[in-house]
């Protein structure tokens, strides 16, 4: 005697049957990797009952203060940022400092990336991720919710 269980095709999150909100979160005086890993659910689509591994059911995240971000302990100091040139001997270093005050949106971006799954839905996920230095962002008609993150 077979059991079996059928599974309406609905319960899987389509690709063109979703709705994306637009979240907003200010940054000001968040903690970075905990801020990272709240975005990177929300952009992966986890904080939603129709979240399926293999179809992207994220959300839209718009992040505002991004230069008013804390790093806890010596991290601000310590923390460094590689990256390779493609030359012979091209390894650039970069501390987190001047990294934020080079570019302070790539210090959020940096740490979103880390937080989100090594795969193919990485790309069109952290296309989503919007991220600003000051307090303003031109995403106005979109009608963003406030996210309180902790």
């Amino acid at each position: 005697m077979k059991t079996t269980i059928s599974i309406k095709k609905e319960q899987f999150g389509q690709n063109g049957d979703l709705e994306r909100a637009w979240h907003l979160v200010d940054a000001e005086g968040k903690t970075l990797g905990r801020l990272a890993t709240e975005i990177a659910k929300i952009l992966q689509g986890k904080h939603k009952p129709i979240y399926t591994p293999n179809v992207d059911t994220g959300d839209y995240v718009i992040v505002v203060n991004a230069e008013k971000i804390q790093l806890s302990g010596n991290k601000l100091k310590e923390k460094m940022y590689y990256h390779h040139t493609g030359y012979i001997g091209g390894i650039k270093s970069a501390s987190a400092t001047v990294l934020m005050e080079k570019n302070p949106t790539a210090l959020v971006t940096k740490a979103v990336k880390g937080m989100m799954p090594k795969n193919k839905l990485n790309r069109g996920a952290l296309e989503k991720l919007k991220v600003y230095a000051g307090g303003e962002h031109p995403h106005q008609a979109n009608s963003p919710q406030p996210l309180e993150i902790k």
